[in-house]
């Protein structure tokens, strides 16, 4: 079987999608959420858009979802950037040409990489992320089209497109998952981590805390998308400063 690197998959638009995620159920059992946890969160994300970063240097576009020989995608971006992340050994390990759910693979799903795992409550399952992309029309990880960072500079500058972000939703780490993304419908949730709140990793490295209560989705969508030349209101596309 061969498989390639292409342009991160989509999957099919949630019937009904909230701009920001409801407070779990359980809220009391999460505890409330702490400075250090806000920290580490901002942490692991900045690190992962480092190993995006490298990886893009490495390759010359960014990474994307393997797919096999009919262009049908098997495993996430996020085993793909395992080796900017310190995490060779795990790497190793994947079948590459195999679906994330084979017998090889799945048997690595518990094996995530502790900067992909929540700090704040858990998932359902094991080996589920809050981490996902963008996926759709002119976002950074565009279906067919192998972006480079440079792409971006020149379209509607780095620091203000959103890469990659804290969905209302986890999905299994190693699963080809992400966020469907449409200018004209509303987004899909966000912040499940922290109660509505969620951070977003911008292009350029950077990352910023949403307020999910005072952030305008429009806005925000703006910031979605690579070469739109919208100009960004960051106190609409990001919530008021806490």
């Amino acid at each position: 079987m061969t498989c390639r690197i292409a342009a991160w998959c989509s999957v099919p638009l949630l019937a009904c999608v909230l701009w920001a995620a409801p407070l779990p159920k359980d809220k009391n059992d999460l505890g409330p959420i702490t400075d250090e946890q806000l920290k580490q969160a901002s942490e692991n994300m900045k690190n992962v858009l480092l190993a995006v970063h490298n990886f893009e240097s490495a390759y010359g576009h960014l990474p994307a979802d393997i797919v096999d020989g009919d262009g049908k995608a098997i495993l996430s971006w996020r085993v793909m950037i395992l080796p900017y992340l310190e995490e060779d050994e795990l790497y190793r390990k994947f079948k590459l040409d195999e679906p994330w759910d084979s017998k090889a693979n799945k048997e690595l799903i518990e094996s995530i990489p502790k900067i992909y795992t929540p700090v704040r409550g858990k998932p359902k399952e094991k080996g589920m992320t809050f981490l996902r992309g963008f996926v759709g029309k002119d976002a950074f990880f565009e279906a067919g089209r192998k972006l480079r960072i440079a792409d971006i500079f020149g379209g509607d500058g780095a620091s203000n497109t959103v890469a990659v972000v804290e969905a209302g939703e986890p999905c299994l780490w190693t699963k080809p998952e992400d966020l469907p993304f449409d200018a004209d419908k509303d987004l899909p949730k966000l912040g499940g981590q922290f109660d509505g709140d969620f951070h977003v990793g911008m292009a350029d490295g950077s990352v910023r805390l949403v307020d999910g209560k005072s952030f305008v989705p429009k806005a925000f969508k703006a910031a979605i998308t690579c070469s739109s030349g919208e100009v960004i209101d960051e106190e609409k596309a990001f919530g008021k400063k806490k």
